[in-house]
């Protein structure tokens, strides 16, 4: 293991970091991270629930009826820049010299299509302002390198450098959304309690936090009175505790130019300290580039609701059988109650624990919720549902991402392709036991399932670690429910024309 100066120690400490930890991470470049491995895809009756309409209906009625009873709180992760948006943007800027709007549409056509439905975006008005009312003139005379430099650039709308929170989503008669205020309205039709107050908390990037609190102060009054709610928005940041170190292609120290180590963001995985610090009940999860206009917002609201009510259901049951465990049962109950772990938690030990115990089946039962959307795979990018067996044999439903994927391995390779399913990111987890006590989530993570890419800074390589993902390794250990919601429910805007699919306009 290398050996740490007292200038290491200090950074070290300061960033609420132990030695242990860095050593610990050191190790894991050293070793690497294992693959999942992977069962077979989780399908509709293997592993995936299909709701009717009349379960949809009934589980969401469900949910309005205990939500009452329940802290609820909507959590968006927020805190990414709008960068990768603009990549076929900024790609038409690193070069030269510009052609006429003809060869536009063959060498650059999202660049064409940004311009030839301009008018069409929310923040088409403020970029027009900026041009002081001659964008049309602009766009008419071929002058793309200007525009576009005002809606990136720092001296125009600073697109270019803003989370994706902050940009205008969608257009309305008087007035446009960023996505940060569709979901204070989304978060309204589910997550508001008894009091008519609806809790929001968003993770954030530090150096956003002024323009945040600004549109908060700005807008928040509006939306209350608009909706008729109170609205209970808080934030954090990714902390700096979370962050791991970077090694160079020798698994040695990568230090800069000072001699300081280099530390990283630990990915969305360390996110989870800040899950874990909310108190909370129920808490939904969605990312925040997933919202539509208030015209999509039914569907939406009634899948949230129906999720939620498909995880009260079961938490109940849970709940009934760890009291029934707790005052004893005879061998046939501990046969039932296996069998629900095995056929409606879908944990599924291995031969050893065949044999049914009250307490195999109390560490079974007795761990975080979550139930998670799934949405037919239609070419969308990201991991899926699948079957998934640990390194001590036990099966269990897992979201897995290709990254985890031994895709040198024909089985394994074969599998994952196989699914049918993907993970829009769409959430509903209970945080707390039957008596009301919090768990505490980071001792549910697979530290195993973390993974390593090849970054580069100042022109050298470098080996970047991320944590376990925050849906995937690092809740690898909470009870999993899988639930096909509709398409409909999943509009992300992984680029700026995204914005102009008919969910968004």
């Amino acid at each position: 293991m290398p050996m740490l100066t007292d200038k290491d120690k200090s950074q070290i400490k300061k960033l609420g970091i132990t030695e242990k930890q860095v050593l610990a991470q050191m190790e894991n470049f050293r070793k690497g991270f294992p693959f999942a491995c992977l069962v077979k895809p989780a399908v509709i009756d293997d592993g995936l629930i299909r709701l009717d309409d009349s379960e949809t209906r009934e589980l969401a009625a469900l949910y309005d009826k205990l939500a009452p009873f329940l802290d609820l709180v909507k959590f968006i992760p927020a805190s990414g820049a709008a960068t990768r948006m603009f990549k076929d943007l900024y790609s038409f800027l690193d070069e030269a010299d510009t052609d006429s709007y003809k060869s536009l549409e063959d060498k650059h056509p999202e660049v064409h299509k940004f311009i030839s439905r301009i008018e069409q975006f929310a923040f088409y008005h403020k970029l027009d302002a900026h041009f002081k009312g001659q964008l049309k003139k602009h766009t008419r005379e071929g002058r793309y390198r200007e525009v576009l430099k005002g809606l990136l650039g720092a001296e125009g709308l600073n697109y270019g450098s803003l989370p994706k929170g902050l940009l205008a989503f969608h257009r309305y008669d008087d007035h446009h959304r960023t996505s940060i205020e569709e979901h204070w309205v989304e978060g309204s039709l589910y997550a508001r309690n008894k009091a008519g107050k609806a809790r929001l908390h968003f993770t954030i990037s530090p150096n956003h936090e002024a323009a945040f609190l600004e549109l908060i102060k700005n807008q928040k009054p509006v939306y209350e009175k608009r909706l008729g709610i109170s609205l209970d928005i808080t934030y954090s940041f990714q902390k700096s505790s979370t962050d791991v170190v970077a090694v160079d292609m020798n698994n040695e120290f990568f230090r800069d130019d000072d001699g300081s180590l280099l530390f990283r963001p630990g990915g969305h995985g360390a996110l989870l300290e800040n899950l874990n610090d909310l108190d909370a009940d129920l808490v939904f999860i969605k990312n925040i580039d997933n919202t539509v206009p208030d015209r999509l917002k039914h569907t939406t609201a009634l899948y949230k609701k129906a999720l939620a009510g498909t995880l009260m259901q079961l938490k109940q049951k849970i709940d009934h059988y760890l009291d029934r465990l707790e005052k004893g049962v005879t061998s046939e109950q501990l046969n039932e109650i296996l069998h629900f772990t095995e056929n409606e938690l879908h944990v599924k030990a291995t031969e050893k624990k065949q044999k049914a115990t009250s307490d195999y089946l109390k560490s079974i039962l007795d761990r975080p919720l979550r139930v998670c959307g799934m949405v037919k795979n239609e070419g969308e990018p990201g991991g899926g549902p699948f079957w998934v067996r640990d390194a001590k044999g036990n099966l269990s439903l897992q979201i897995v991402e290709s990254s985890q994927v031994d895709m040198n391995n024909p089985d394994q390779k074969k599998a994952f392709s196989g699914s049918t399913h993907f993970n829009p990111v769409d959430l509903v987890c209970f945080l707390k036991d039957r008596h009301g006590k919090k768990y505490f989530l980071p001792d549910y993570v697979d530290p195993d399932t973390g993974f390593i890419t090849v970054k580069s800074k100042d022109g050298r390589k470098l080996k970047a670690q991320e944590l376990p993902g925050l849906w995937n390794g690092a809740m690898a250990k909470w009870n999993t429910l899988f639930v096909e919601v509709p398409i409909e429910t999943f509009n992300p805007v992984k680029t700026i024309n995204d914005l102009l699919r008919d969910n968004h306009q």
